[in-house]
């Protein structure tokens, strides 16, 4: 005890126990209020001890004052100033599932409204933990355990610990980025940062992608936004009136189908369809389905492919994405917003991921999401829910325990289900695919990958009969789309599209080059509705323009809006896909621009390249295809690099205040709007003599065999 005495009442000693407070506090939070998703041995080490760099650093300037009070107040400053941050973001992660931010801090009063009179029920008895620290230092000083060294500090020892902590927080951002690659410049989801880098360095990281930010912003003008309307009315394509309004009234719902590639549709392995309910989809004569649909995702991928979806804009060129980087912040005029001003949808996303995951808790928020069910409304403690590839539930739970939150929605609605398990890696339990025999390629990815697709099929399938089963179907249009490519490179490097290609479909691999890759980028799109005149379409077109297509079957009118893509179903729908890398294709040719030299073009008919030098008219025809994809990337970025819908607000439209929305109490929210409409709601629950309808949804998944309690209950959720 003397020695612990003798240690602590050096200045060195005492700064070091303030450290290892610190270090205690910080490392209980993360397991006891923090939800990171730490999924190895390796993320558990590196969110042990990644608080002790930036303490050490923090700490180490109060050892540079020569005088010994004003060097342990200094330290005292310190200490007391990172308790308090630590436990807001405790509070603020109860409240928003999320980290304070920059943002979040200067706009001080949106938090604040946010909160509410909330707080002290956000406060919980446990809490004192993190004042027993205090408790225990003041009860030191007063007792006299402990002194103030006066001893005066070398400065050569200062700086010694300076360099510490700069060394050690180099080395947990070395270990980090083994793990993790692109942890700074590709950030998925806020609580990577904290979870390998720690709650101190998630702060600085977001003031300096703010503030870059906000320097673009910064000379951002409104009359900018008067071209992009020239541009967008100039591009308009008007809604085909065969079509147009089909669907006024009806219930919207997206499911999203995860790394889902067109090939699938129809294919067999070992004699059987991997999806054979899709396929059945595919064909049927109330489906509209699209063969020439391309997926025109950046490094967003999944978040790209909602950005345009929902906002009709494009992800950016390259990093990240508009979630992560802008979309918090950004003014969005996206389709669940337009469509509970116009035609009174309520509207929810259904997720089994974490609620920051592509800050979707902040974003969706920015749309006008009225609902957010992601892996927080999900029983997620049942053996073997989650999907082995680390993302979240399995796609069979996703849609069968959410069948309960859908039927307290009021109608119309506007719904995703962002499906999951088809993600890449496709690791998958062989017992939840029954006897279904996959291929047997040297690259087991791809193997995996038709597995995960017969599941997912197969769990859409059941979904869909529970529509079938309410009558959902009869008073709904459902959306279906692939959201980006699922097979890309092997450990090799190779393509595992020619593998693919060459193996199962005759492929001479000696023909392969980015002329084939590119064909692969398709995706499906169908749009299901009862009544509704269908037929596979060989139209091209994109992500970008699903937007425009559904609102304007919805009968809501777009021109007023900025929407980059055009109706698949107008007849002056623009047939050019753009993709992220400029490159395009259209009806008959796929292009390739290049710096220094003229474009590589290749005719989609045959693949064969052709010489532009010998076509001088095609060459012109490129030249002008190129320069309008230019143009349409680069508005799109300016829009959402700049902020520059906040310059404009459509008429009838009315900018969405992202403060009205709440994702916490999501249950009660739900039985309070029933409730008070009483005889006026328009609830599947309500229509059906106030009964629930989920004892109709059935399903084949292993988890759920012996108890339906998950799907006919929420008394699990804490909320």
């Amino acid at each position: 005890m003397k020695k612990v005495k003798a240690l602590l009442n050096t200045r060195l000693g005492f700064m070091t126990f303030l450290i290892l407070c610190l270090w205690l506090k910080t490392v209980t939070t993360y397991y006891l209020d923090f939800s990171l998703g730490v999924e190895n041995l390796l993320q558990h080490f590196l969110l042990i001890v990644n608080p002790f760099a930036t303490i050490v650093l923090l700490m180490s300037f109060a050892l540079y004052f020569n005088k010994a009070v004003i060097s342990y107040i200094f330290m005292g400053i310190i200490y007391l100033a990172d308790s308090i941050f630590i436990y807001a973001n405790v509070l603020y992660y109860r409240s928003f599932s999320d980290f304070l931010s920059f943002n979040s801090i200067t706009s001080v009063n949106k938090v604040a409204k946010g909160l509410g009179t909330t707080t002290l029920g956000i406060m919980q008895l446990r809490d004192v933990i993190y004042l027993i620290d205090f408790i225990v230092i003041i009860i030191l000083f007063i007792s006299r355990f402990i002194k103030i060294d006066r001893h005066s500090f070398r400065k050569l020892n200062a700086l010694a610990t300076t360099c510490l902590g700069i060394m050690l927080f180099s080395a947990d951002l070395a270990g980090s980025e083994s793990n993790r690659p692109q942890l700074l410049g590709r950030t998925f989801d806020h609580s990577y940062i904290v979870k390998y880098l720690g709650i101190n360095s998630f702060l600085p990281y977001d003031i300096s992608r703010s503030l870059m930010t906000e320097q673009v912003r910064s000379k951002a003008t409104e009359s900018e936004v008067s071209k992009i309307l020239d541009y967008t009315h100039q591009h308009y394509a008007a809604p085909n009136a065969s079509y147009f309004g089909k669907a006024n009234g009806k219930n919207i719902i997206i499911i999203h189908l995860e790394s889902f590639e067109q090939f699938l549709i129809g294919m067999k392995v070992n004699g059987v369809e991997v999806t054979p309910f899709l396929n059945k989809l595919y064909h049927d004569k109330n489906t509209l389905s699209y063969d020439n649909f391309f997926n025109e995702v950046g490094s967003g991928r999944t978040s790209d492919a909602e950005t345009m979806l929902e906002a009709g804009l494009f992800g950016l060129p390259k990093g990240t994405s508009v979630f992560t980087k802008l979309g918090s912040e950004n003014t969005f005029q996206a389709a669940p917003a337009i469509l509970g001003q116009q035609k009174d949808y309520s509207s929810a996303v259904f997720h089994g991921n974490i609620g920051t995951f592509w800050s979707r808790n902040s974003v969706y928020k920015n749309m006008g999401y009225n609902y957010f069910f992601d892996k927080s409304y999900y029983d997620t403690n049942t053996p073997n829910a989650n999907s082995l590839n680390g993302y979240g539930i399995k796609d069979k739970l996703l849609f069968s325990k959410g069948a309960k939150y859908l039927e307290q929605m009021q109608q119309p609605f506007y719904t995703k289900f962002l499906t999951i398990t088809n993600h890449v890696r496709y690791q998958f339990s062989d017992d939840d695919n029954g006897d279904f025999q996959t291929t047997d390629l040297d690259d087991d990815e791809i193997n995996h990958y038709f597995e995960t697709a017969h599941y997912l099929d197969k769990s859409i399938e059941e979904f869909f009969n529970y529509l079938d089963a309410t009558g959902l179907s009869t008073n709904s249009m459902i959306v279906l789309y692939g959201d980006h490519y699922g097979l890309d490179k092997n450990s090799q490097n190779q393509s595992q599209h020619k593998e693919l290609a060459t193996n199962l479909f005759g492929q001479d691999p000696e023909t392969w080059n980015q002329f084939y890759e590119t064909q692969y980028q398709r995706v499906p799109f169908m749009i299901h509705m009862d009544g509704l005149k269908g037929g596979i379409k060989h139209t091209y077109g994109g992500e970008i323009d699903v937007l425009p297509t559904i609102l304007h079957l919805a009968g809501v009118k777009t021109k007023q809006y900025i929407q980059l893509g055009t109706d698949l179903l107008s007849k002056k729908h623009d047939s050019v896909v753009a993709f992220r890398n400029n490159s395009f294709i259209t009806t008959n040719y796929t292009v390739y621009p290049k710096e220094s030299s003229e474009p590589i073009v290749y005719e989609n008919k045959t693949g064969q390249r052709i010489p532009l030098k010998d076509n001088p008219e095609l060459a012109m025809k490129v030249d002008r295809w190129q320069k309008e994809v230019n143009q349409k990337l680069k508005i799109s970025d300016d829009i959402n690099n700049k902020n520059l819908l906040r310059f404009y607000t459509p008429t009838g439209f009315t900018p969405v205040d992202p403060t009205n929305y709440d994702y916490q109490n999501q249950i009660q929210q739900l039985v309070k709007t029933r409730d008070e409409l009483g005889d006026q709601s328009t609830s599947i629950y309500s229509r059906n003599g106030n009964k629930s309808t989920t004892h109709l949804y059935n399903t084949d998944a292993l988890q759920l065999q012996d108890d339906r309690t998950l799907i006919d209950s929420w008394s699990y959720v804490n909320k």
